[in-house]
Order: C-alpha cells, then sequence, then structure tokens
C-alpha cells in the first residue's frame, strides 16, 4: 500500500481545532489528503492556526473554516468554502461534538443546553452530510465519530448523551443505504474515553466507566484514530453502515 494513500483527495474533519479533531486532520495530511476543517469558539483561533500550519508542514494544502454546527444553516458555506479552495470532496469526519449529561429525572435539567446539544450532534452533523454529499464524487467516504454509550449507557444519569449517540448510529445505516448506489460509504468509528481539554470537566464521571472496560484505561489518539483512517481509505470500498467500537472493549 502507498505511503500517502489519500494522496490527490480532499478531506473535512468537523471540529478540527484540538482533540481527536485535530489529530484526525494532522494524520489525514500525513497520508496525502489536502485537509479542511471547522472550529466554533473565537478563542480557539490560535489553534486552528497551528493545527492548520501542521497541515500544511505535509506538503499539502489545507483550510480553517470558523463555523457554528449549531446553525445548520452554517453547512452549504462551509461546503462551498472547501470547494472553491480545492475543487472537490472526498471525504468528511463528522467530529464535532459537545458532551452532556443529562438524567431522564432530573427535575432541574437544562432544556437548552440539551437543545444546544441536539443541534451540534444530531441536526448540524445531518446538514454536513446533506450538503457534503450533493457535491461529493462517487467514492466518497463519510466516517461519523460515535460513541458505545448509545448501545449501552452503562451508568446512570447518561441518558441524553446515549439518545444523541444512537441517532448517530441510526442516520449512519440509513445514509449508507441512501448513498450506496454511488459508491460512497458511511460508517461510524465508536471512540472510547480519550484524554482531551472537551471532557476535563467530566473526569470523575468517566473514571467509574473506565473499570468496565476489557482495557482499563483511557485510549490514545492514535488508537482512535487508526480505524477512521481505515474507513476513510480505498482499502474500505466494501465496508458500509458499520460501526467499528475504538473503545477498549466496553461491550464485551
Amino acid at each position: 500500500m502507498s505511503a500517502q494513500p489519500l494522496a490527490g483527495k480532499v478531506a473535512l474533519v468537523t471540529g478540527g481545532a484540538r482533540g481527536l479533531g485535530a489529530a484526525t486532520a494532522q494524520a489525514l495530511a500525513e497520508q496525502g489528503a489536502q485537509v479542511a476543517f471547522t472550529f466554533v469558539s473565537p478563542e480557539s483561533v490560535s489553534k486552528a492556526a497551528a493545527v492548520l500550519a501542521s497541515i500544511e508542514r505535509h506538503g499539502v494544502r489545507g483550510l480553517s473554516i470558523q463555523a457554528d454546527q449549531a446553525d445548520a444553516g452554517t453547512a452549504p458555506q462551509v461546503i462551498a468554502a472547501i470547494i472553491e479552495r480545492f475543487g472537490r470532496l472526498d471525504i468528511v469526519v463528522n467530529n464535532a461534538s459537545i458532551d452532556r449529561f443529562g438524567s431522564a429525572h432530573d427535575s432541574e435539567r437544562d432544556e437548552a443546553a440539551f437543545d444546544h446539544y441536539w443541534a451540534v450532534a444530531n441536526t448540524g452533523f445531518r446538514a454536513i452530510v446533506r450538503a457534503a454529499s450533493r457535491v461529493m464524487g462517487d467514492g466518497g467516504r463519510f466516517v461519523f465519530v460515535g460513541s458505545n454509550l448509545g448501545v449501552r449507557p452503562g451508568a446512570p444519569g447518561i441518558s441524553d448523551m446515549a439518545s444523541i449517540k444512537a441517532a448517530i448510529d441510526g442516520y449512519a445505516r440509513g445514509a449508507a443505504r441512501d448513498l450506496a448506489e454511488r459508491g460512497i460509504t458511511v460508517n461510524v468509528v465508536h471512540a472510547g474515553f480519550m484524554e482531551t481539554d472537551l471532557n476535563a470537566h467530566m473526569r470523575d464521571a468517566i473514571a467509574p466507566l473506565l473499570q468496565g472496560l476489557c482495557i482499563k484505561r483511557y485510549g490514545r489518539l492514535e488508537e482512535v484514530i487508526a480505524p477512521i483512517l481505515f474507513l476513510a481509505s480505498p482499502a474500505a470500498s466494501y465496508i458500509t453502515g458499520t460501526i467499528i467500537d475504538a473503545d477498549g472493549g466496553y461491550n464485551a
């Protein structure tokens, strides 16, 4: 296999200024893809600049786009910017999300906060797929970053998050059917618990869940990126509607 199996491809990583998204954007560039990524927060401008520089150090072109995935109306603008810059789009890694725990019987549930979570990780998530699929060529790749919490919450207080993660899996299976005639694949990687700045405020809540894993530790970024890269590659052309668990054996 070529050392750069994605040479000539153009990829989008949503939520690419930090954590798993940033590392994925850099890994795609290392494999030869030109990479665009989105970020939302003005506070992330410097981080986005650093990620962009790291992408371009691999000898490929990059593009950072500030866009709020909670606003589904920005999705066509994001895709249009990529087409203007690169002329094509082959790979979408739908990674942007936020995490919010919530109990089914919580009398003080923050409905506005959950609605925002749903907008980012469901409505805006799907808007990216709709906009991208209109311009993606035959044989394109969608990879969704999800979680096994949607299959088995594993602890109380995760029902809100579980509903979002389950929706991602269901949407991937449906989209896989819809796009198969064009050779476009749609798959999910269930990312395990990783130590990133996104979940720093939830470490105490996550700690008991680590004890339910076969491999009782946080996952490393590269351990989750590996299946993402595989599913984005030409080698995965006959795999669609599938979920790969990169989570330390959470369901075993």
